[in-house]
């Protein structure tokens, strides 16, 4: 299991593909704050209130110069379907060698219904403008989480 970030470490840069065929390099999003979340898989019910309730904020919280990308293991075609089923309008991108997940200590151990597995930890890093971490959370919940970070991030 890699190490969790901390608030002050330098966001590990990554580049990854995208749902809509493109791919995002986090560097290139430098002078904007850029909030990454990782979550397990799409299309399941956690993942589907989590990513609906990103983009719900999506407009508040780009006007607070945020950008938002949610990053699984899913493959770009399903992340795809995951973006049409739901309506989406976030940035999913794909990352199935989990090295992403990994760099930001977002895949390891886990407990799940009690045992312990390794996965994906539900996190969510704000990168701020020059590449820092602003904020990290770990073992997130799905249900709710936009709306605690929004406080945490002072929008409301």
């Amino acid at each position: 299991m890699s190490d969790r970030l901390a608030v002050g470490d330098t966001a590990p840069d990554f580049t990854l593909p995208s749902d809509t065929g493109g791919s995002v390099t986090l560097s290139e999003l430098r002078g904007r704050s850029v909030i990454v979340y990782f979550y397990p898989a799409a299309m399941t019910p956690g993942c589907s209130t989590q990513a609906c309730d990103f983009t719900d904020s999506l407009e508040s919280l780009k006007a607070a110069g945020y950008e938002v990308v949610g990053i699984s293991p899913d493959e770009p075609a399903k992340l795809a379907r995951f973006r049409e089923r739901d309506g989406l309008t976030i940035t999913l991108l794909s990352d199935p060698e989990r090295s992403t997940l990994t760099a930001y200590g977002a895949f390891g151990e886990k407990k799940l219904y009690g045992k312990v597995v390794e996965g994906v930890i539900r996190s969510t890093v704000v990168v701020d403008p020059e590449g820092k971490v602003a904020v990290a959370q770990y073992n997130v919940k799905a249900t709710g989480h936009v709306a605690k970070l929004r406080r945490d991030l002072g929008l409301g």
